[in-house]
This record gives C-alpha cells, structure tokens and sequence, in this order.
C-alpha cells in the first residue's frame, strides 16, 4: 500500500511545530522575531503597540522582548483568548473608533508600532492589495501620530501597484527605511513587511 503524500508544505509543518513546542497561537511569531533578529525593533524598557494582534503570538513575543519594565497594548476586533504576561493589555476593538474616540484610549509615547493587519483575501489580487493598502496607511497614521521621536514602526503590506508609493511614505517620516521579506513567509505569498526606523 502506497502511503499519500502530505499536501500540506514542510516548511509550514516545520514552523507550525515549532510555534506549537514553544507555546505559541500561531507561525506568524517567526516573522517578528527574523525583523527583530535583524534590526532590532523592540528594546528592553519600549512601549510597544500591536494593531491586529490577534491571536496573540506577536504580543507574547513582544512582551519577551521588552521586559517586565516595558509594556504592551494589542488592538483586534477579534478577541485573544490566550493567557498573557502582567505587562500587556488587549483592547478588542477597531482601530478606527479608538483614533476617532475623544477618550483617546490608545494613548501616546509609544516607542514601537507593530501592524500585522491583514484583510480577509477574496483572490481578488487588485482588490486584497487594495485592502491592505488601506489598513497599512491607518497604521501609519497611528504610527505617525503616537510615536515618539526615533520610534520604529513594522507594517505587513500586500505587495500590488500602490506599494513603492506607500513605502515613500514610510520613507518621509523614517530616517531608515526597509523592505523585507521573512524567510518563514511562503514564498508563493505577496506579503512584505516594510519597516520604519528613527521616526522623524
């Protein structure tokens, strides 16, 4: 009896495993931590907010990162369920109330900006890079509006016609600019992550 083969990639077992082994919700924490690795996002003692946190994987890193004298704010409409440390704190909720809210509840002085937002895709290619679009400017209007001086501001974008004018963008408010692309994406994937370092 010929045994099936495994559909599902051995890279995505492998990272999948991984996150599992070292109790995390999801593979996407291998991403954060390869920027980290290189350029060094998040400081021991930095203020770090988190937009599309859900389900948890990057507060939990991020946490890790800053210590116990830093903290952590995630924002999600969709709620986290897991257990987190004593220094982060999730709102569930849109990002738009919370920017538009009088209350100002994300407040100010954060040293890092964190999006990992992403729209549902439909393989509507035009219309997902165009959604994503979207979420990315929001992010970096918070960023831009939130930030302290030399912040640094990480954003998962869907590469589509509109990406060289938004990575301009990040370019006019960042004394660094970079583009990068984690080696624990799939490789047939559009998305790319574009940071922001020394926030102007």
């Amino acid at each position: 009896m010929t045994r099936k083969k495994s559909k599902t990639p051995q890279w995505q077992d492998h990272y999948t495993r991984q996150a599992q082994k070292e109790h995390y919700p999801a593979r996407s924490v291998y991403k954060l931590a390869e920027i980290q690795k290189k350029h060094r996002i998040i400081i021991k003692g930095d203020r770090v907010l988190d937009l599309g946190c859900a389900p948890g994987s990057w507060l939990l890193y991020a946490a890790e990162q800053a210590g116990g004298g830093g903290s952590v704010l995630g924002v999600d409409l969709t709620p986290v369920t897991i257990a987190l440390p004593a220094n982060v704190t999730v709102l569930t909720a849109d990002v738009h109330d919370l920017r538009a809210s009088a209350e100002q509840p994300l407040g100010t002085g954060y040293n890092v900006v964190l999006s990992d937002m992403a729209p549902a895709t439909t393989g509507d290619r035009f219309g997902d890079a165009a959604r994503s679009l979207a979420l990315c400017e929001t992010a970096l209007a918070v960023a831009d509006g939130l930030l302290l001086a030399g912040g640094r501001f990480v954003c998962k974008i869907f590469q589509g016609e509109d990406f060289k004018s938004f990575s301009e963008q990040v370019k006019a408010r960042f004394d660094r600019m970079h583009i990068f692309k984690p080696q624990s994406s799939r490789k047939a994937s559009r998305e790319i992550f574009i940071i922001g370092l020394g926030k102007k």
